[in-house]
């Protein structure tokens, strides 16, 4: 008789455990909450223009993670794409990651050259890595704010990273973010190339259907359970689905685990969501060439607009954006805090010895993305 496996949440790191263990002869069952595989990544269509939930381009280190998505859908890499930043109190369009050539640019050019000099004179000699220009967080750094003071200074630190932060986050201080390499994005301050991802392999799909083939090829191969709730009994592998008992030889899941140890006295994790507006306008593009989103630092209620034809090279004479605010809406990001980290660390000790989480959600890991969750999914459906 074949070994149970039930896979929770069907979203990418779900799909391509249930595929591999599909593969391996297992019986394999996917639990999906929504009607359709896919989560955020899933096509949807507004004016015509395909579309994720948020930006879901395809980033990685990993030439592993881009083989095997490449497999099932065709990607298109897309190193030339950049991020540019406007600094409301400057009134202008920077590159982001900060780049050097912009400085000449800002009103407070001497005062950001002497505190990026001293910052590069006092780093660069002694045992800790150069912080500007490295992602690596130095070991004397005490909190989020000391880490970019550290890597850029106050005035840059000010203009880019402190209000954002605090939106982003939803947070007052943004001092208890304790994870300092998420924002980077590479580099705290770059110099050359213009690309956000020179260093990293960035792409999107070829298809306007986008990630769909990958979720499709699941739903004809392997059992799916849509619209359906599950309830997990610590350190077991017996579930409730819809109420009725099953018992499984393996649970992979990539869903925050509040949602299945329910009768947890623990406190829910805390996740921000995202509220996201779209808008057809009447020309092809908005957004200079190769640019693909620009953030928004100051005061404005929005963290970014995205616009999809950049990704998607969908022929238009109109183009789709995307406007983001941080909301309630969701849970989509994972706090980089230690207390919350902690509280996640609990509910993982309630896991069965073979129950197994991954991805974003699964981990309450706000770094991980579609990569790290293909990956995840593989090297545990090779241990099993």
């Amino acid at each position: 008789m074949a070994k149970k496996a039930l896979i929770i949440g069907g979203g990418i790191g779900g799909t391509v455990s249930a595929l591999e263990l599909k593969k391996k002869g297992w019986d394999v069952l996917i639990l999906e909450k929504s009607k359709r595989l896919g989560g955020g990544i899933r096509t949807s269509y507004v004016g015509g223009h395909p579309c994720t939930y948020g930006p879901r381009h395809f980033l990685t280190h990993d030439i592993k993670a881009f083989e095997y998505l490449n497999k099932y859908v065709p990607l298109r890499k897309c190193k030339e794409h950049i991020f540019w930043s406007y600094v409301e109190q400057d009134k202008e369009f920077y590159n982001y990651p900060i780049h050097y050539d912009d400085i000449p640019r800002m009103p407070e050019k001497d005062q950001i050259l002497k505190e990026v000099s001293e910052l590069d004179a006092k780093y660069r000699d002694n045992e800790y890595k150069l912080c500007v220009g490295s992602e690596e967080s130095l070991d004397e750094v005490k909190d989020y704010k000391d880490f970019w003071l550290k890597s850029i200074g106050e005035t840059l630190y000010k203009k880019f990273i402190e209000k954002y932060t605090k939106k982003m986050w939803r947070v007052e201080d943004e001092r208890i973010i304790d994870d300092f390499t998420w924002s980077p994005k590479g580099v705290a301050i770059k110099s050359g190339p213009r690309e956000g991802w020179d260093s990293a392999l960035s792409a999107y799909p070829q298809a306007l259907t986008g990630y769909d083939p990958i979720f499709e090829q699941a739903e004809k191969s392997i059992k799916i359970l849509f619209n359906s709730t599950v309830e997990v009994e610590e350190k077991s592998l017996t579930v409730k689905i819809d109420g009725a008992e099953h018992t499984f030889d393996v649970i992979i899941n990539s869903v925050p685990l509040d949602e299945l140890f329910t009768s947890s006295d623990l406190p829910r994790l805390k996740f921000i969501g995202r509220t996201l507006e779209y808008i057809v306008l009447p020309v092809e593009y908005v957004l200079p060439e190769n640019v693909y989103f620009c953030y928004y630092t100051g005061g404005e209620r929005y963290t970014r607009v995205t616009e999809y034809k950049k990704f998607t090279q969908y022929n238009s004479k109109s183009t789709l954006i995307s406007i983001e605010y941080p909301s309630d809406k969701g849970r989509y990001y994972p706090m980089p805090t230690e207390i919350d980290k902690n509280v996640y660390k609990e509910y993982a000790e309630k896991q069965h010895q073979h129950m197994f989480s991954i991805g974003r959600l699964g981990r309450y890991h706000y770094r991980y993305d579609i990569d790290d969750a293909i990956i995840q999914a593989l090297e545990i459906v090779k241990d099993i």
